[in-house]
């Protein structure tokens, strides 16, 4: 009974308090130092070893090197209620739900800012509720120790814009050679507009269909309110 009870302990007890004690530490470390690989990059590295001319380009800039208008793009683009929600975007969830279930359609997903960084930093991004679960608690986290400057900063230098490419730096060089701090207001629309689907999606692509949402992000900007560090 003893042992029984002592290994209780430790799957129940123990484990949980060391998990969430060693998870506390990496988000506080990782508050102040730059994400440099995620398990997403390395899952895609290994995932598209194969594919001709795939290499991972990456190049961490602080926030202040990037154009305020990679910014606002970007929360018009993906996250529009970014700078208000606490995580989770409720309200996108309900009107969501409200479209199943009256209309039938296919929930799509509504995932923030916030939790796309966390999917990407601390999971490999896999499509189970094993893993949703822990962006869940991961986002939680983050929200709670970085705060939105920095989660918007781990974004911009994590997020997938192109084959092989992460963060707005390597876009920013490798579409238009130039750097991020030098990137227009258009330029931004251009990458905000691949971020759903980076390959299909990418900036040197014109088609019909990003033409028009490149417009909707670039008209959309001006009617959202955004912090002084976005400015």
């Amino acid at each position: 009974m003893k042992k029984k009870k002592s290994l209780a302990y430790r799957l129940f007890v123990r484990l949980p308090f060391w998990a969430i004690v060693i998870s506390v530490a990496l988000v506080t470390l990782l508050k102040w130092v730059p994400v440099w690989y995620t398990p997403v990059m390395l899952k895609h590295s290994v995932q598209y070893r194969k594919v001709e001319d795939y290499h991972t380009r990456q190049k961490w800039v602080p926030i202040e090197q990037m154009s305020p208008a990679l910014i606002q793009a970007v929360i018009a683009s993906e996250d529009n209620l970014f700078c208000e929600h606490k995580g989770f975007d409720w309200q996108e969830m309900k009107k969501m739900y409200a479209q199943h279930q009256e209309k039938g359609k296919k929930i799509r997903g509504c995932s923030t800012i916030s939790q796309q960084v966390a999917k990407n930093v601390f999971t490999f991004g896999s499509r189970t509720w094993v893993r949703k679960a822990a962006e869940v608690y991961w986002t939680f986290l983050i929200e709670k120790i970085w705060g939105k400057q920095r989660i918007m900063e781990v974004y911009l230098n994590v997020a997938e814009t192109g084959k092989g490419l992460y963060g707005v730096e390597a876009a920013s060089i490798h579409y238009y050679g130039l750097t991020a701090k030098e990137i227009d207001k258009r330029q931004a629309c251009a990458i905000a507009a691949s971020l759903p689907d980076p390959w299909d999606r990418s900036p040197d692509k014109n088609t019909s269909f990003l033409r028009k949402r490149r417009a909707q992000i670039y008209a959309l900007i001006s009617s959202l309110k955004y912090p002084e560090w976005a400015l």
